[in-house]
């Protein structure tokens, strides 16, 4: 664990990424970043950068060969930002990853999510029968399975919040972060519902367990959250911040295909997995950043992936190689 590796992060320059880079400076790892910058305008951090779309393999190629460990973090995330293309989320959430794996023999730490277990009632693990109901789910399922039999460490995340580092954007389009945004905007919140799951980590806590791993010999798939929280329970947690917030709970006419519960015991058990930032402490840095007015403008697309997604779908479409 102690010896500096060459470390490629691909899609670095985002929300996860930011941390990521971060961590890894921070333990002496040679790090590089591989990013189409596509949700930001520049890349200020003084880690070595290589602009690049995952489709050019002509410029990946390079940086592969170079690598002794992957971190893939390129995708197009969350279930309205995929569903505008299943086309395209393919590609680059599925066969892009085949492709790297097919082109790169050292060892790789993958991104999924615990959207793949669909909408469930037990409280799942890793081991729980999966099923993905969107575009986004399916797709980092089947790249799933392209790493299998390979050195590659596989988290499945939960729901993230918080602020990643002071360069990457931040993700008002998550359930916490908007749920504080309208708390401190607008002065209410309107919960749908409210009985559903969400297993919530910080982005901070995702970083921290991919930049650990990356010099151990771990493989295989693992759970990560923090806490299962019913989302009025978050609601009512948030206002607790923001004690003249009024909350509106509305009965929802459908079943929302969202709704799980999960555990990690494995990656607390074999990786050491131990959260540390809590959904209060995560709650404040989000309030801090919007009160002390450090968002210009809160209703930039940028903020949200389906948003920016649904503008600037046609450049993604005919970027690459």
């Amino acid at each position: 664990m102690g010896c500096s590796m060459r470390v490629l992060v691909v899609g670095g320059a985002g929300y996860v990424g930011g941390g990521v880079t971060d961590y890894l400076h921070e333990m002496g790892h040679e790090t590089r970043v591989y990013d189409g910058l596509f949700y930001e305008e520049s890349y200020r951090k003084d880690v070595h950068f290589i602009y690049g779309d995952i489709r050019d393999h002509e410029r990946l190629l390079p940086q592969l060969k170079w690598a002794e460990v992957v971190v893939w973090l390129a995708a197009l995330v969350g279930d309205g930002a995929c569903s505008l293309n299943p086309d395209i989320t393919e590609v680059i959430n599925q066969q892009e990853v085949k492709w790297m794996a097919d082109h790169f023999d050292g060892r790789i730490i993958f991104m999924s999510t615990c959207s793949v277990y669909g909408a469930q009632d037990d409280v799942l693990d890793e081991t729980s029968p999966t099923n993905p109901l969107s575009a986004y789910a399916s797709t980092k399922l089947a790249a799933e399975q392209h790493l299998k039999g390979r050195d590659a460490l596989v988290f499945r995340l939960g729901t993230l919040f918080g602020v990643s580092d002071q360069f990457a954007r931040i993700r008002l389009d998550l359930v916490v972060n908007t749920l504080v945004l309208k708390a401190a905007t607008i002065g209410k919140l309107t919960v749908f519902g409210g009985d559903q799951f969400r297993p919530l980590l910080h982005v901070k806590d995702v970083a921290r367990a991919i930049a650990q791993n990356v010099g151990t010999s771990h493989t295989g798939i693992y759970n990560l959250h923090r806490q299962n929280v019913r989302i009025v329970d978050l609601a009512y947690q948030v206002r607790n911040h923001f004690p003249d917030t009024q909350i509106e709970q509305t009965p929802m006419h459908f079943q929302d295909a969202r709704n799980y519960r999960v555990q990690s015991e494995r990656a607390t058990k074999l990786l050491g997995f131990n959260p540390v930032v809590s959904i209060d402490d995560g709650i404040e840095e989000v309030k801090e950043l919007i009160l002390e007015g450090r968002i210009r403008d809160f209703d930039n697309p940028r903020y949200s992936n389906q948003a920016f997604l649904s503008k600037f779908m046609p450049h993604l479409q005919h970027t690459g190689a």
